[in-house]
């Protein structure tokens, strides 16, 4: 007999089980459970059940509906991505010293970036007057303000419309999954290159190319190492790691974290607006 672990979507629930045999006279049990359990529960199942086949299903790709922390992270993203590319920036600190979180972000050009989530951000900012502040503008664009003019500021469906964007590149594809009593469109990875190119640098930068130095980083690879870590993503991309490799790894991370934003906002050639979105998400 057959037991059949599948790792899903994160869900509000560890894990759910149901027995197979009409389905198919092989299969004693199939057990879906989200990536954070998946190595608990196969061991579990070997251990009680040593004498039957375990068959470990691996289904990447997924992200979670449940966590709220991406929504607002990718916002951070969004609004870190407009003053790389020079459509925005903070205002000054001024004699008195503003704090990245009291500081206004300003309009610096209104030329279209070319991608609609940016340039739909981009117009709610030119619109506002006055200015709001980085914690504002991430709250604005979740949806999350109490304050009923704003809500039309929001950005909505931005985990769709992502994905349907990396479906167009290749990265993902689509498909429809049954989870537990309702279906759900998903978009499951089909280029695993890309994702490990991608987790690939994201180790690095805290491990062999780590200079120690957040100002000699590259500014999105920095951006993502916070903005993950504050969507409560980052783990993942270090759970291949050895345990040696995998404590270096999050010691560094720590390193990142305690850093006086304001301090780092203040050396050259910083960009303030960077540093302020990392501000809002650790304060």
């Amino acid at each position: 007999m057959i037991y059949k672990v599948y790792e899903v979507a994160p869900s509000a629930v560890d894990y759910e089980w149901k027995e197979e045999i009409n389905e198919d006279p092989e299969v004693l049990m199939i057990i879906k459970t989200r990536s954070s359990r998946l190595e608990e529960l196969t061991t579990m199942v070997k251990e009680n059940h040593p004498y039957e086949v375990c068959e470990v299903i691996s289904s990447p790709g997924y992200t979670s509906f449940w966590n709220d922390c991406i929504s607002s992270g990718l916002r951070g993203c969004i609004l870190i991505e407009l003053a790389l590319r020079g459509r925005v920036e903070l205002e000054k600190a001024g004699l008195r010293r503003k704090s990245l979180l009291n500081r206004k972000v300003l309009l610096r050009s209104d030329q279209p970036t070319g991608d609609v989530l940016l340039d739909e951000a981009l117009k709610h900012m030119k619109e506002t007057d006055p200015p709001e502040t980085v914690q504002a503008w991430i709250e604005y664009l979740s949806g999350e303000s109490w304050n009923p003019l704003k809500l039309r500021y929001q950005l909505r469906n931005v985990r769709e419309r992502l994905a349907k964007n990396l479906v167009e590149k290749g990265v993902l594809t689509t498909e429809k999954q049954n989870f537990l009593v309702f279906d759900m469109t998903t978009h499951p990875l089909t280029d695993n290159v890309t994702k490990t190119k991608l987790v690939k640098k994201v180790q690095d930068s805290v491990l062999s190319r780590w200079v120690g130095d957040p100002q000699r980083m590259d500014r999105r690879v920095l951006s993502l190492i916070y903005l993950a870590h504050a969507s409560d993503v980052l783990e993942n991309a270090f759970a291949p790691l050895s345990d040696d490799d995998y404590e270096v790894a999050m010691k560094r991370v720590r390193d990142l974290l305690d850093l006086d934003l304001d301090t780092e906002a203040a050396k050259p050639n910083a960009n303030d607006l960077m540093w302020s979105v990392f501000a809002a998400f650790i304060k």
